[in-house]
Formats: C-alpha cells, sequence, structure tokens
C-alpha cells in the first residue's frame, strides 16, 4: 500500500464528507478511494470513517489521524514547493473562494492575469455568497466581505467599497426625481439582502445617519441580477460603486441623491494560520492585492 496516497485520499474523504467528492478531487475513480481507505483501515487496525447514506465522518480515531495527516501532508507539500520555488517556479494548484459579486466582474480577470504571469499555476475559482471553513473546504485562499472573526485566519485588508443609490435615466424621468431621502419612500427599491435592516435602509452623509422606510420591490444576493433591474428600469437601487462603474461611464445608470452613501463593505484576503503559506499562494496575495485595491470603488 502507498501510504501517502491512502494519508491524502483519507484527509479527502474527511474534509468533502463523500468518496464520489473525494475522486473527483483526487482523479481517481470512487472505487480507488474506497479501497484506499479500506487499506488504510486494515493498516492501522481501526475504524477511521463512520458510513450512513447521509453522510460520512470521521470516527474518534479518524479525526486523530486527520488533523495529524492532513498538517503532515501541508507541511510536506508545502516544502516540495518551496523547493521549486527556490529554482525560480510558481506552479501547482490554487484554491480560491470569493463572493459572486466581485468575482464575476473583477476577481476571474486577477486571475487570468496572474496565470499569464505564472503558466504553472492551476487555479479553481469559486465564487458563491456563503462564508467557507477555509480548513475543512480545503480552500488555500479566500476574499471576504466584513471582517473576520475566526482567530485562525491571517488577514490581509484589501480596503472598502463604496456603495450609493443608483437608477436608470427611463425610471426617473417615468416614475419622478429624488430630491430628499425621504422621497426614497414612494419609489421602488431593488436592494441587495446586506442592505436593508427591518425595511429601513440607512444612508450617510458625512458623520450624519439617516433611516429611511423603503418598500423592496426586488430584493436579491445575485449583482447581475440588481444591475440588471436598475438597468431595466424596475426602480432606485443600492448598488456597490465596482459594480456599476462602467453604467455610471456609458449613462445606462445614473446616482440618485449623490450626497449620500450607504456603509461600505470591508474586503479582505484571508488564509489559514494553520497551513504554512505556499509560495503559490503568498504570489497571489502579493499580485491580488494591489490588484483589487486599483478596482474602482474600492479605497
Amino acid at each position: 500500500m502507498d501510504l501517502s496516497t491512502a494519508l491524502r485520499a483519507f484527509v479527502r474523504i474527511v474534509e468533502r464528507g463523500s468518496m464520489t467528492a473525494a475522486a473527483t478531487d483526487l482523479g481517481i475513480s470512487q472505487p480507488a478511494v474506497s479501497k484506499l481507505l479500506r487499506n488504510l483501515e486494515e493498516h492501522t487496525g481501526a475504524r477511521l470513517i463512520e458510513r450512513n447514506p447521509r453522510a460520512m465522518r470521521p470516527t474518534a480515531q479518524g479525526l486523530a489521524l486527520y488533523e495529524a495527516a492532513g498538517s503532515a501532508l501541508a507541511v510536506i507539500d508545502s516544502a516540495i514547493e518551496s523547493v521549486r520555488s527556490d529554482v525560480g517556479a510558481i506552479r501547482g494548484n490554487l484554491r480560491l473562494h470569493g463572493p459572486t459579486c466581485i468575482g464575476e466582474r473583477h476577481l476571474h480577470q486577477i486571475v487570468a492575469e496572474f496565470q499569464d504571469r505564472y503558466a504553472a499555476v492551476t487555479v479553481e475559482l469559486i465564487l458563491e455568497n456563503r462564508t467557507v471553513d477555509l480548513i475543512h473546504e480545503n480552500v488555500d485562499l479566500a476574499l471576504r466581505m466584513g471582517r473576520p472573526v475566526d482567530q485562525n485566519l491571517i488577514m490581509r485588508r484589501i480596503g472598502l467599497s463604496r456603495r450609493i443609490l443608483v437608477a436608470s435615466p427611463e425610471y426617473l424621468e417615468r416614475c419622478g426625481p429624488v430630491r430628499v431621502c425621504e422621497d426614497l419612500s414612494g419609489h421602488d427599491m431593488v436592494v441587495t439582502n446586506a442592505s436593508l435592516s427591518g425595511g429601513v435602509l440607512p444612508l450617510h452623509k458625512g458623520n450624519q445617519k439617516i433611516e429611511i422606510s423603503v418598500r423592496p420591490r426586488l430584493i436579491t444576493n445575485n449583482a447581475q441580477v440588481l444591475v440588471g433591474a436598475l438597468r431595466t428600469g424596475k426602480g432606485i437601487g443600492t448598488a456597490q460603486v465596482l459594480l456599476v462603474a462602467d453604467e455610471l461611464k456609458n449613462g445606462s445608470l445614473i446616482r440618485v441623491l449623490p450626497e449620500y452613501e450607504i456603509e461600505p463593505t470591508e474586503f479582505f484576503l484571508v488564509y489559514p494560520s494553520s497551513k504554512f503559506l505556499r509560495p503559490t499562494v503568498r504570489a497571489f496575495v502579493d499580485f491580488a492585492a494591489p490588484a483589487l485595491q486599483r478596482v474602482e470603488g474600492i479605497y
């Protein structure tokens, strides 16, 4: 039995909770993963995984082995990549997670530019609006909105993302202008889940804060849906500048109440403190951080 291969398969089973998912990640068949696990259990003389129709979870012995083996394999992989880096090579796999909004508009392009520089790097870019467990989901690096509270994460602050009110000229011509904040109460609103608090929209002007009751016509967590609805005149919307910079330039959207803004969102690049920072991950952090800071709307 190749103990290293069996341990890698076991670690992926624990992290993914599925032999099929582990097999996909490892690029081998599900029966091969099952055999590796069976051989490892025979080798250790212990049952390592509890199996039931809904999930696969490590036993107490399995969890202990996972914690030891996962760290050891990460150190080995990092040492090998460090040697490669010493001779000028940034290569290998990079699993990167980010929110859909900035991922679809900007992060994917930054990844492409990084790969233009480092052609031997394969990036798995995962875009979704949830917080991932970087350790258990085997993610090397994540771009997060909002300051992380997990003390086991190392953070590199990117900056604040401005959020403003916008609408299409056609909507404002059809439904009337917005001259003061209170006018918003009489308009249809297109907003993100994070913008409202109990049907109230908080607006800021310097140190002044005002809360306006509004009627959302559409609430969404998808940036494309949000911007598309605003462009087609469905209402006045809350949007990050980084999502609508092009529309503001070409006039398909215009600012509403330009002296007011919504509380900005903070962006961070984060990675686990328990993982040795591989050269490829460090190279991407050093490349992506200034690139993200140049995105219009981040300051």
